[in-house]
């Protein structure tokens, strides 16, 4: 028999922050949460089963408590916060962890898995960032770096990819090696971009501070008092990986990350990041984090984008074990 329950919202809450622009927020409850929603002046009333009213409930009040820390509501964070109290989990501990602040806006983890990476790479030298497109893996490790940076944790970042086109076919662009290889780093200035004052960052580059440069350019280093990020370390070799691990010098921390079902490596050429983690698993100070297309936090269709792939690679893998197993009768 359906219970009901009364939920009044503080009167230091204005009620249009927790209703949205035009009740918005309160449509994705409507949608997302079973229990039914009336709201009259500053209460909710809230019907249905006792574990619908409990959700609906602990939806509410982990709004309010990301309310009461300053930090506006938007439709992305009011569906994190449902989604993710269905999986026990208290989402205000997650969505007002501030990394950094820059420009006006503050860049924090939006999903589980996403602070556990964070966690892991405060607490570790090593860490391994493994997950799709979208899922913050870089941008997060990014931002981590330039806190190291600003809080002198570190004396310099250095942002590394392998560019996999230098051979004969990045030989025929035209300009100077610079030229060339600079779209391949593209999406780390972008990143740079987005979280340092667009004055001091060109000093910071060419003074040495920032560097950001191919994974070719690593070899033969040792990387003292540095915060290191690889991205895209699924198309690196074993042996590249090998190598880069050991640039690392004291005072340093690594992240490394990539998507290992995205590996543009020539064939026959096993990735480096696939084979790390059976290598170094159960090395102290070493941590492996795990994001999946839960943790996409770019427009909302990437994860349905993403959800899509893997079905149709699933579907493609059935067929062919399919045809593998008629034709060996």
């Amino acid at each position: 028999m359906p219970g009901s329950r009364t939920f009044v919202v503080p009167a230091s809450i204005d009620m249009v922050n927790v209703l949205g622009p035009r009740d918005e927020f309160l449509r994705i409850m409507e949608r997302e949460l079973a229990a039914d929603i009336h709201v009259r002046g500053n209460e909710f009333t809230l019907t249905g089963t006792t574990s619908d009213i409990a959700a609906a409930t602990e939806a509410l009040t982990e709004v309010i408590t990301i309310l009461r820390t300053g930090q506006g509501l938007s439709t992305e964070t009011v569906e994190r916060v449902i989604a993710m109290g269905a999986d026990g989990v208290r989402p205000a501990e997650i969505l007002t962890q501030d990394i950094l602040s820059s420009r006006g806006r503050t860049i924090r983890p939006k999903t589980l898995n996403q602070k556990r990476y964070v966690d892991a790479i405060d607490k570790h030298t090593i860490t391994f960032g493994i997950g799709p497109a979208g899922t913050g893996k870089t941008y997060l490790a990014m931002a981590k770096a330039v806190q190291a940076l600003q809080s002198k944790q570190v004396t310099r970042i250095i942002l590394t990819r392998p560019a996999i086109e230098a051979g004969e076919r990045l030989g025929f662009l035209p300009g100077t090696l610079n030229d060339k290889i600079d779209p391949y780093l593209r999406p780390l200035y972008d990143a740079l971009h987005d979280m340092l004052d667009p004055e001091s960052l060109p000093k910071l580059l060419t003074g040495g501070v920032i560097e950001v440069a191919p994974l070719a350019y690593m070899r033969g280093r040792t990387l003292n008092d540095a915060f290191i990020v690889l991205d895209e370390a699924q198309n690196t070799s074993m042996e590249q990986m090998k190598m880069f691990l050991t640039r690392l010098g004291f005072g340093s921390k690594i992240v490394v990350t990539g998507d290992t079902t995205q590996v543009d490596l020539p064939g026959g050429v096993r990735s480096g990041l696939r084979a790390v983690q059976g290598i170094l698993d159960g090395v102290r100070d070493i941590a492996f984090c795990q994001l999946t297309k839960r943790d996409v936090v770019r427009h909302k269709l990437v994860g349905d984008i993403v959800a899509a792939y893997d079905r149709y690679d699933s579907t493609l893998a059935e067929a062919f074990t399919s045809r593998g197993q008629r034709g060996t009768r």
